[in-house]
């Protein structure tokens, strides 16, 4: 990424979750669950990463400049309820779009959190197909609060990110179950 579009991204290591790191001192998450098997079902989660549906399945809010995550695009996400809606804008750092045929691979993207955001950090959604056509999600995180406000509601805070990190495996969970016969 050039230096204009990374500067407003207000923290250090700026696509880091690409390579699975994080910069030291920050908070970090990574989870990783099963969603099924085969091409379909990987593609299927793939498109919905990238058109913001995990964010959307999550019951975020999301105003986004792209219809999907492309190097640059900007999108908030709201969390809450109406006055007590927070927003979270964030910038594209990093995406992987899938490609024609072939295991294994891996598509998703990162975001990194832009000023207004209550949090300073990066936040990545990838699915990965392996060579058994196994499918994966993964999340991973790296945030430490942007303020001494949010800083103060540390444990709130955490628990907020964790409830938010469940949402998005239930909405991957979803999309990988989506035109499967019942």
């Amino acid at each position: 990424m050039t230096d204009k579009a990374t500067a407003r991204l207000e923290y250090p290591g700026v696509g880091s979750t690409e390579e699975g790191s994080a910069p030291e001192g920050y908070d970090r998450v990574l989870q990783e669950v099963r969603l099924g098997t085969g091409l379909d079902t990987y593609r299927r989660v793939a498109d919905g990463i990238l058109a913001w549906e995990l964010q959307r399945r999550a019951g975020l809010r999301v105003r986004a400049d792209s219809p999907r995550a492309v190097p640059g695009a900007h999108v908030v996400s709201g969390f809450g309820v109406g006055p007590f809606r927070l927003p979270a804008p964030c910038q594209v750092v990093w995406v992987h779009d899938p490609v024609p045929g072939g295991i294994p691979q891996s598509a998703g993207f990162g975001y990194g959190t832009l000023p207004g955001h209550p949090a300073r950090g990066e936040e990545s959604f990838e699915v990965e197909i392996d060579g058994q056509a196994e499918v994966w999600l993964r999340i991973q995180a790296f945030s430490r609060p942007a303020n001494w406000f949010y800083a103060a509601g540390g444990l709130v805070t955490r628990a907020a990110q964790r409830y938010v990190t469940s949402r998005y495996i239930e909405g991957a969970r979803s999309l990988a179950a989506e035109g499967k016969s019942q």
